[in-house]
């Protein structure tokens, strides 16, 4: 078996073992993959695979792509949390090949699986690939759109380094292809990454027409062939309504803030710094003096790398709407540029510099302290409730039954090991050791987290109400929240498609004619506007989540 075979078996293998098992371990997560598997569910039941529906009303915030991936998982699998988080563990397989392909065919082997390893091992891509939400598809698409991009570039400047079988303009199409399908997946935002990519470039070669007006045009034109098919066929289908609330929205979501998503202006430095360690440590480093790399090819995929990463960064720091995931495109050029780094340590071009196992200690040590003192906590939630004094929901929610045994806290003492041993390995120029030490030792320290601490940490969060919403399965009746937002009762209470559009109103549901029970969810603190119904009743209450039920009046003969 070739190198190349053995190297992709073996990522394959180490994908499937941290991505596949455990992914319906905890209940799915409001908002975002909630809403996301609910409007999924919506699809296999509506049958209409053009449209987005939510509580079974259409939804234009999203278009379809990601969605027809989940409702093709939950066709085969069922309706579940496995199925929703399904389509990323198999984008994380996925993307573990690809930038192992890319990394040996512009550097070679060794590169390939210092990237893959960098991927694999850092903490946000890790965590992405067992979720469900819509952005490690969307990245993929736009990684890949402005590497075709990139491959047409060195094609036609016929770049040494690299050996490029196809023609310049399939690469070119491809890219434009692969962005349209970015575009499918979230938005246009896609588009105007790789094109502020490409505008920087244009700038850095001082304004040199590096290509073709019409080279762009036909990337562009490929890029919105794969949109306008979805725009022409809802449009003809449904009248251009949608498409134009689709747009409208996408606009809205740049120039105001977003659902409440409000944040300091370097919010993202800070997600990008800790979510994505321990490769973000050495990703650092690149960006300070180091030997120019080897060829002219790795040299400006360097380049186009840290043009993806400032124009994300950048981008979304502007924007105001501060979400976690809108920074999670510059996964890519971050663990490119620590795998660069690596190699460059590996190669002896560089050397180990006291603040980079500084870096590691400092920034692993977050999760270290955050590792062992959760369990504590939860072992003594009295010391919380004093914090939390003004927070009523917050301190009902440290009544939920959550089991800490306090062994969780042994993974915090084990990653603590894994940087101890990694830069004990590093410093004797042992690197093998201290690659495969720090990123397969964090890869399993979240793994092991997930299970362990997050799972525990659902428990106080929303546990409680989402069991009430599967008690609800079957029955026939109504369930709102009031007093938050949420879409676990639609997804978890699997609400059949509405036969009585008065539902949609909480009026007609608080004090209408109702045509079948009602349940009501709400949370401590918020549930004195229920005061002036005397037909709505309180049946329960769990972890700071109040239960009520209004019933059908009794007519009288």
């Amino acid at each position: 078996m070739s190198e190349k075979r053995t190297h992709i078996l073996l990522l394959i293998l180490l994908g499937g073992i941290f991505y596949l098992p455990f992914l319906g371990g905890v209940h799915l997560f409001d908002w975002d993959e909630i809403n996301f598997a609910e409007i999924s569910r919506e699809m296999l039941i509506l049958k209409d695979y053009l449209r987005v529906y939510i509580n079974f009303e259409p939804f234009w915030e999203k278009p379809p792509f990601f969605f027809w991936l989940q409702a093709g998982c939950m066709s085969l699998f069922g309706v579940g949390e496995y199925a929703a988080r399904l389509p990323n563990a198999i984008n994380g397989i996925l993307s573990l090949v690809l930038i192992y392909l890319i990394g040996r065919k512009v550097y070679h082997a060794r590169f390939g699986l210092l990237w893959a390893g960098a991927w694999l091992g850092s903490v946000l891509p890790f965590l992405y690939a067992k979720s469900g939400i819509i952005d490690p598809w969307f990245n993929t698409f736009i990684f890949l759109g402005l590497y075709g991009f990139i491959l047409f570039y060195w094609k036609k400047e016929s770049t040494s380094g690299i050996s490029l079988n196809r023609s310049g303009w399939w690469y070119l199409i491809a890219g434009g292809l692969a962005i349209g399908l970015g575009i499918l997946t979230k938005g246009p935002v896609a588009f105007l990454i790789a094109a502020l990519c490409i505008g920087v470039y244009w700038v850095m070669q001082r304004f040199r027409w590096f290509t073709h007006p019409g080279h762009w045009t036909l990337y562009t034109l490929a890029a919105a062939a794969v949109m306008l098919i979805w725009y022409g066929l809802e449009t003809m289908k449904n009248g251009p309504w949608f498409i134009l609330e689709f747009n409208t929205y996408q606009y809205r979501l740049f120039s105001t803030p977003d659902a409440g998503h409000k944040g300091f202006p370097g919010y993202h430095f800070a997600v990008l710094l800790i979510g994505v360690f321990p490769a973000s440590i050495f990703a650092v480093r690149s960006f300070f003096q180091m030997h120019p790399e080897d060829t002219a090819v790795r040299q400006d995929l360097k380049t186009w790398m840290k043009i993806l990463f400032w124009v994300v960064l950048i981008l979304f720091t502007i924007v105001r709407s501060k979400i976690v995931h809108y920074s999670s495109m510059c996964y890519f050029p971050m663990t490119y540029l620590a795998a660069v780094v690596l190699n460059q340590l590996w190669e002896g071009r560089l050397r180990w510099r006291g603040w980079l196992p500084a870096g590691l200690i400092g920034v692993g040590g977050l999760f270290i302290l955050a590792t062992l003192v959760l369990p504590w906590l939860g072992q003594h939630p009295e010391l919380l409730r004093p914090v939390l004094a003004a927070d009523p929901f917050g301190v009902a929610n440290l009544d939920a039954d959550v089991q800490w045994t306090g062994w969780e806290a042994l993974v915090s003492l084990c990653l603590l090991a894994v940087l101890v041993s990694s830069i004990y390995a590093f410093k004797r120029k042992d690197n093998r050791s201290g690659v495969i030490i720090l990123f397969l030792g964090t890869a399993i320290f979240v793994f092991v987290t997930l299970i362990d601490v997050i799972r525990n940490i659902e428990g106080y969060s929303q546990r409680a109400a989402i069991e009430f919403y599967e008690a609800r399965q079957g029955e026939d009746c109504y369930v709102q929240p009031v007093g938050f937002k949420s879409y676990a009762h639609l997804f978890y209470t699997r609400k059949s498609p509405v036969t009585n559009n008065l539902s949609y109103d909480q009026n007609w549901l608080l004090s209408g004619a109702i045509d079948k029970p009602v349940y009501f969810v709400t949370r401590v603190g918020k549930e004195d506007r229920f005061e002036a119904f005397p037909d709505i009743r309180e049946i329960g209450r769990k972890n700071g989540f109040i239960f009520l039920k209004r019933d059908m009046p009794v007519l009288s003969e």
